[in-house]
């Protein structure tokens, strides 16, 4: 990595796809790092094998967010990379939607957001420097039809993200917002066509990773990413 301040990664939301990928990324550039989830056992694996640590955090409650943060710094030291993974849907027609249900997915998507969000800023401005990176998706700028709450959700943790970027890089904190334009996992097979029209969750980490890389100079704030085959 050509930034050596970079010492100690957090992902939020954290499991077996995105997450476990940039986990493993991270570890392998020497980073420590630390991914947390509501249940922190299904973390056990990928703790196993990347040497990392998992933490136990709902992301839309602000008491267990600051105890994440604390356990973090405690345990594996300060991060300097928190990457917020988290997202929450609920899908169906618009009319027939539980609003409860809709809250949920709300405050996972966005507003768990803007608390890692915050608790990361404090700790990274009196250092000015830093990077907190979201993950979005089609959603993030284009709403599907039985897919409103995950559209409300990730438009606004966009809008965030560009806020963010807006406020904090001009204080040395690198803020950088990704669209995922496309099925994560495994290549869905098609019979006379290309194989990899799903994105590869290590492709995707390569490309965290290179935004983490870019020189002050040429920060950018959004990537979109999407297989060669995917329409935009």
């Amino acid at each position: 990595m050509s930034d050596p301040r970079f010492k100690t990664a957090l992902i939020v939301g954290a499991g077996s796809g995105l997450s476990a990928a940039l986990a493993r990324r991270f570890a392998k550039a020497g980073l420590r790092v630390g991914f947390a989830a509501r249940n922190a056992d299904k973390l056990a694996g990928l703790a196993a094998e990347t040497g990392g640590t998992a933490f136990r955090c709902d992301a839309t409650d602000l008491a267990e967010v600051k105890k994440l943060f604390a356990d973090c710094i405690e345990k594996i030291g300060e991060p300097d990379v928190v990457v917020y993974n988290a997202a929450g849907r609920v899908r169906g027609p618009f009319i027939d939607l539980d609003p409860d249900l809709v809250e949920r997915a709300l405050a996972i998507a966005a507003f768990g957001g803007f608390l890692v969000a915050q608790e990361a800023a404090k700790r990274m401005l009196p250092r000015r420097r830093g990077a907190i990176l979201f993950t979005g998706a089609t959603a993030s700028v284009k709403g599907f039809p039985h897919s409103s709450s995950f559209a409300m959700g990730k438009f606004a943790l966009r809008g965030l993200a560009q806020s963010l970027a807006r406020e904090l890089a001009p204080q040395g904190i690198h803020v950088a917002h990704f669209v995922i334009d496309g099925a994560i996992g495994p290549a869905r097979g098609m019979a006379d066509g290309p194989q990899d029209n799903a994105l590869d969750p290590d492709a995707i980490a390569e490309s965290y990773f290179a935004v983490l890389e870019q020189p002050r100079s040429a920060w950018t704030w959004e990537v979109e990413l999407r297989p060669w085959v995917e329409k935009f």
